[in-house]
């Protein structure tokens, strides 16, 4: 089999939307509207923003609203959801939702779907979500959303308009196995966080490849991995960049919920022994590093998931070194 190079797939942007300390969720969104902007300049494929709640970390909670704002700046690039978590919503709301953006921005929207509520219990709770349930019921609800896509007017009394009738690219996201294994029965495309679930990576590709069945969507396998990757213009830029992102990982631990951090220039007087292990098994495909060194830890990625796509998440504190980081991402799988 012929390795694939970087230059052979498609590379995109997850997006959160990072609210920084000292910043306002306005400026996370002028921010991610200018990284969009930017990308779509730079080559990347497509540009997905996640639903999370009570994070005072994250700005994309109003995922619908955070797509049409991206669309609505940009010309090309493909934008999505990294995803909808289909358990806080009625499918209809989410079948009318996309049908209006695909209507608006023909061709270019994308539907990413989870099966976590993205959020703690006592949110998922404000949220209206069955509490009793913990998200079993999964492919029962995208069978339901699939069923208002699909529908005919003469097939039931209940429509999603807009969105009846429009074809709009369904992906499963997954972190373990469950969807993993449904999407490759369902023969739908697959993502998987790699960006915080490293260990279940390779397994839960192995999982989506053995049981992929060819559908009227895919006449084979599609899998794009989320990965971490903080790159500066040296390996000790990167580094320090990256103390953000740990930072941000260990205050979770800790569920000390707080907007992103500063850089620092050592993690030793913050984390403990423990939470530094644990944060490696976390954070263990995270790249960090000068352009060459990028280059080679994400060749080194894809040589090892065989991935079909590779979606970048970058969390910076500061938008100026955050923009530089996906520019020197772009510059290793550019062609030209």
């Amino acid at each position: 089999m012929t390795t694939k190079q970087l230059s052979d797939i498609p590379f995109s942007v997850l997006d959160l939307s990072p609210i920084i300390e000292g910043g306002t969720p306005t400026e996370s969104l002028q921010n991610t509207l200018e990284l969009a902007k930017h990308a779509e300049n730079w080559g990347y494929h497509r540009y997905w923003v996640a639903e999370h709640h009570n994070m005072p970390s994250i700005a994309s909670s109003a995922t619908s609203i955070v797509i049409a704002h991206i669309a609505q700046g940009t010309s090309k690039i493909r934008v999505g959801s990294g995803g909808i978590m289909l358990p806080n919503h009625a499918p209809l709301i989410v079948a009318e939702q996309f049908g209006t953006l695909e209507s608006l921005y023909p061709g270019r929207i994308d539907l990413g779907l989870g099966r976590a509520p993205g959020t703690d219990r006592l949110t998922a709770h404000a949220l209206r979500r069955n509490l009793n349930k913990s998200g079993e019921d999964f492919p029962e609800q995208l069978e339901e959303l699939r069923f208002y896509f699909n529908q005919t007017p003469e097939t039931s009394r209940v429509h999603a308009i807009p969105g009846e009738g429009l074809t709009i690219p369904i992906w499963l996201l997954g972190s373990s196995g469950f969807s993993a294994q449904l999407a490759g029965q369902l023969g739908l495309p697959f993502s998987f966080a790699s960006h915080f679930s490293p260990a279940n990576t390779l397994p839960a590709l192995d999982l989506y490849r053995r049981y992929f069945t060819p559908s009227a969507v895919l006449d084979q396998p599609f899998a794009m991995v989320c990965v971490n990757v903080i790159a500066a213009d040296t390996d000790q830029e990167a580094e320090i960049l990256a103390t953000t992102l740990q930072q941000h990982f260990i205050n979770l631990m800790r569920n000390d919920l707080k907007p992103l951090q500063p850089p620092v220039d050592s993690m030793d007087s913050i984390w403990t022994p423990y939470e530094k292990t644990t944060l490696q098994d976390k954070l263990g495909s995270t790249i960090i590093g000068s352009p060459k060194t990028v280059q080679d830890k994400l060749q080194a990625f894809l040589d090892l998931t065989d991935a079909d796509e590779i979606m970048i998440n970058t969390m910076i504190y500061d938008q100026k070194a955050r923009l530089h980081s996906y520019e020197i991402v772009s510059q290793s799988f550019k062609i030209n």
